[in-house]
């Protein structure tokens, strides 16, 4: 009976094992027919067939090969087409892109059948983009706006404006599917930096890595499609910025900027004209400034940059209005600033307890040590109200003044030359008096750097010696 029992069993597991080992059997000739049905193509000659490839690519990418090195298949991790050494070209456009690697991965049933050949994704490896500035919209809506799958990988883009070099993104990564789905990733002036879209790349969030500033840029729907509009927002640490602008490739307008930090607060336009050559026309008011901030500023540093001093045309209105029961020594300043090739000029009033204060002149920035020439007046209607500004007392109440003063400063040397000094129209400075004003200015106005010469103790102290 127990024999019996076995025997039972014996014939039963035989039957179960003999159908493990023939799926085992079947298994394996199943995944060899697919391991060569993976590996055949990479025997073919494709040449022959890379014209139904590359017309593929035209339609799906509107991207036209100009030419390449070689094409091959390769199976392994993922089929794909593999183009070395790459020129081309987005249709419609000059815009020429050099890649070292393009990778096309198709439907891999269609690389036995070309007539009926499909492209699933392309990733571009390595890649060079020079670019103009009227160029630029055209590219980016090509760039991110494709329905087929895309990826670019380190590419370079050198953004130009008449063959002259503005700006050069590097190692810019995108795709438009997976995880990373439309978000940017680069270097710019060497920093990194990351991008996201959102809202159908109406809005813009980008991100300078390590540094404290973000930016939100919202777009408008705009039917024309050479102008860009829309609002911009940023933070850069403490310091919080939001402006309306739009660009057309030939001007760019920015209003209606609130600027604000701890230091500063400001309202701005500008108008910036990028054709035919570079020219700015803005206007500042300023509610807030902290004028202990102007001591940060280097002049030496800003006039080593001639050569981009040279190329800015502006004209700039700076106006501010000091709020009541303020400390500020300055009650309103208006200040209007031309540059133009190097040569600066300028006109300033100033208003301090109702006494006036007018200077005009200009200077040459491109110059190894700048001159600025200026000719200014003071008058005032209170001579005893306007000393009192600066903490001097003075005995003759309500009596006129009138000072009407030409020169010349450099500012990178600390030096002064005055021309002419007259006060009250009954006095005229001989030389004498005139290199007498010189030094006491050098030595307790100018004796820091130029900003210091607006600091109240000093003036004090010079107006005391000079009386």
């Amino acid at each position: 009976m127990l024999n019996k029992f076995f025997k039972i069993i014996y014939n039963k597991s035989y039957s179960f094992f003999r159908f493990i080992f023939f799926l085992r059997f079947l298994f394996t000739v199943f995944f060899v027919s697919f391991l060569l049905f993976l590996i055949i193509p990479n025997f073919f000659n494709y040449e022959k067939k890379a014209s139904v490839i590359l017309d593929k690519l035209n339609q799906n990418y509107n991207l036209k090969i100009d030419k390449y090195e070689t094409i091959k298949f390769k199976s392994f991790p993922t089929p794909r087409f593999e183009l070395k050494n790459v020129s081309a070209y987005i249709n419609k456009s000059d815009i020429k892109i050099d890649t070292k690697n393009l990778k096309i991965f198709p439907n891999f049933l269609t690389i036995y059948n070309f007539d009926k050949f499909q492209i699933k994704k392309i990733i571009l490896k390595k890649n060079n983009v020079a670019l103009e500035t009227s160029n630029l919209n055209y590219f980016i809506n090509e760039l991110l706006k494709k329905k087929n799958k895309l990826s670019v990988e380190n590419l370079d883009i050198e953004i130009k404006k008449k063959k002259k070099l503005i700006v050069k993104l590097e190692n810019i990564k995108f795709t438009n599917y997976g995880s990373k789905l439309n978000i940017i990733e680069g270097k710019i002036f060497k920093k990194k930096f990351k991008v996201k879209l959102k809202d159908n790349f109406k809005n813009l969030k980008f991100t300078l890595i390590n540094s404290g500033m973000d930016v939100d840029i919202n777009l408008d729907e705009n039917k024309n499609s050479n102008l860009i509009s829309g609002i911009f927002k940023t933070k850069i640490l403490n310091t919080n910025i939001k402006f309306n602008f739009d660009y057309n490739q030939k001007v760019l307008n920015i209003d209606n900027t609130v600027f604000r930090s701890k230091y500063l607060s400001f309202k701005n336009n500008n108008v910036i004209f990028l054709e035919p050559f570079l020219d700015m026309r803005s206007s500042f008011d300023i509610n807030q400034i902290d004028f202990q901030m102007l001591k940060k500023i280097n002049f030496k540093k800003i006039l080593e940059k001639r050569n981009i001093i040279k190329k800015i045309n502006s004209k700039n209105e700076i106006k501010f209005k000091s709020e009541k029961f303020s400390r500020d020594l300055i009650d309103e300043l208006s200040l209007k600033i031309s540059l133009a090739y190097g040569r600066m000029s300028y006109v300033k009033k100033i208003l301090i307890s109702e006494n006036l204060i007018q200077c005009k002149g200009d200077t040459n920035l491109l110059d190894e040590y700048p001159l600025i020439f200026f000719n200014c007046s003071l008058i005032s209607e209170n001579k005893q109200k306007l000393l009192k500004e600066f903490n001097i007392k003075s005995k003759n109440k309500d009596k006129n003044l009138e000072i009407s003063i030409k020169g010349n400063l450099n500012i990178l040397n600390k030096k002064i030359n005055f021309k002419k000094i007259e006060i009250n129209q009954n006095y005229k400075a001989s030389k004498e008096d005139l290199i007498y004003f010189k030094n006491a200015f050098e030595n307790i106005l100018f004796n820091e750097t130029f900003i210091q010469i607006f600091n109240l103790k000093k003036i004090k102290k010079f107006i005391l010696e000079i009386s």
